[in-house]
């Protein structure tokens, strides 16, 4: 086997974290059989932890994937790791690497200018964590006290909301136990009071600084709203 490529922190079937024994043994595996450990960060790229999930893990894997998380939201892609492996790029070495949105100037600058502001608030981490932390919080209280099977977790900015009788998710066989058709008017039912959701519930969320506490209050008002309307039509 060449190559291992995941996502540390699951988040394209909702957020699911990779467990610290799995994601160690995984790594002493592809050291033993000389594979490659590619870690797909484009999702949490500074939104679980300054320095992605790899670091809450601590591992360093041979290669991170990033996406427009470092273009301050424009398109772009970057990847990069262990020195040896680089070097086998061109013009150094055999492997030609090229696209269309490499090294994009309009994307690149808008990256350097988000990061220069970042490194402006060293608390800026704590900043988005609290903001999520509030939501999540929020979410719960409201879907308890409603009696509905709901939930929400997350790490940093990345959240996910559940719609599964258990809070304990670990597997994706556990995600596919998913209420889907409550789901379904949850997610029209937030739409038509102004909330904007992704539509699909194996999506992660995200939050950002450009949340602030009225956003996350709004949020959370017609999330009230809507899970009466869902418990009184039960």
């Amino acid at each position: 086997i060449a190559a291992v490529i995941i996502e540390p922190i699951a988040g394209n079937m909702n957020l699911v974290r990779g467990t610290e024994t799995f994601h160690k043994q995984l790594a002493q595996l592809c050291q033993d059989h000389s594979t490659l450990l590619i870690f797909d960060e484009v999702m949490t790229g500074f939104r679980v932890a300054p320095g992605g999930a790899q670091s809450i893990y601590g591992i360093s894997p041979d290669l991170t994937a990033l996406g427009k998380i470092i273009g301050g939201g424009m398109p772009i892609g970057a990847f990069g790791g262990r020195k040896d492996v680089m070097q086998q790029l061109a013009p150094q070495g055999p492997v030609y690497q090229a696209g269309t949105l490499s090294g994009n100037p309009v994307a690149t600058a808008a990256g350097i200018a988000t990061l220069s502001t970042l490194q402006q608030d060293q608390n800026w981490f704590e900043k988005l964590n609290t903001i999520t932390k509030k939501l999540v919080n929020g979410i719960n209280q409201i879907a308890q006290k409603h009696q509905l099977p709901c939930h929400s977790d997350h790490v940093g900015g990345m959240f996910g909301i559940y719609w599964l009788p258990h809070r304990s998710i670990e597997r994706y066989d556990q995600i596919l136990e998913t209420d889907t058709t409550i789901f379904t008017q949850f997610y029209q039912k937030m739409l038509e009071n102004g909330i904007y959701l992704a539509p699909s519930p194996y999506e992660a969320g995200f939050t950002s600084l450009a949340h602030d506490d009225a956003s996350i209050n709004k949020t959370l008002e017609v999330f009230d709203i809507v899970c009466q309307s869902l418990s009184q039509a039960a």
